[in-house]
């Protein structure tokens, strides 16, 4: 394998070689971020054959979609490496007037390969938890449980949670959703990114005072209120997003010749007025 295969190799939850893709194996898995940390209904690795043997450019993002794939393309990108991965649920018809297919048409259209690395990436070391932690200032944060879910722990300092919740929202962009008593005082945060509002249990068995997650159903909201933990709804897009530079800065580390690009198109499918 070259130096940009070993250092993808390196990455959390991605296995692929940029120099012969074409002998790709899911034997070879990464001993920090394994593929057996993704969920059972979950569908990571390479998910579309790319045409070249050769991979220079690849461009990150966290779903592909026309928007996306249509980069792809006009930036010239040999792969693309997205965190959400395309035929999740038993697709049957890839088709250019489908949204769930139609940016995977266009990457088989133009040759173009696609790799997905998702929930093995959150719950891997220096993945989409641990950045989502960093982002908020979650200090000695740890997974809640022994296979990596989510990270759990304190702030520099005791602060109410409605200061809490502003921060969120500052320093991920985006306009929070909360439930809790805004005086309360809280230190301890578990976070999740992406659509966990089912775990706020496990957050408070874990000692958590505030939990902090990218979407919320309404009775997961309801029964977060009734366990006495804070809860914080801080979009689904925004708080896996933090990841994608840390991934990007880990593959570029070594300076080879292969260019990785975090999508400039790419933007939240919902946003504030």
């Amino acid at each position: 394998f070259s130096t940009a295969a070993r250092l993808l190799i390196q990455s959390p939850a991605i296995i692929v070689s940029s120099m012969c893709l074409s002998k790709l194996s899911t034997r070879r898995l990464v001993t920090e971020a394994p593929r057996e940390l993704k969920m059972d209904y979950d569908n990571v690795g390479l998910l579309i054959g790319p045409e070249k043997q050769e991979i220079r450019r690849v461009l990150v993002a966290l779903d592909c979609t026309s928007v996306t794939a249509k980069e792809s393309i006009e930036w010239g990108a040999d792969l693309m490496l997205t965190h959400h991965p395309v035929f999740f649920r038993g697709t049957k018809r890839i088709a250019p007037d489908d949204p769930a297919t139609a940016g995977a048409y266009m990457l088989i259209r133009h040759g173009i390969g696609l790799f997905a690395a998702h929930t093995n990436l959150d719950a891997a070391e220096d993945g989409v938890n641990d950045a989502l932690a960093e982002a908020l200032g979650v200090q000695n944060a740890v997974p809640m449980e022994p296979d990596g879910l989510g990270r759990i722990g304190s702030l520099a300092a005791p602060v109410s949670f409605g200061t809490f919740a502003k921060t969120v929202e500052e320093k991920l962009n985006t306009a929070v959703r909360i439930s809790g008593e805004i005086d309360r005082i809280i230190s301890r945060v578990a976070v999740i990114g992406g659509a966990a509002g089912e775990y706020a249990l496990l957050a408070r068995d874990a000692g958590a005072d505030v939990f902090v997650t990218g979407e919320c159903r309404h009775h997961e909201a309801l029964y977060a209120r009734e366990m006495g933990i804070c809860l914080i709804d801080a979009g689904h897009y925004e708080t896996e997003k933090t990841v994608l530079n840390r991934l990007i800065g880990r593959l570029h580390c070594d300076g080879d010749d292969v260019q990785y690009k975090m999508s400039e198109y790419e933007y939240g499918p919902l946003r504030r007025l």
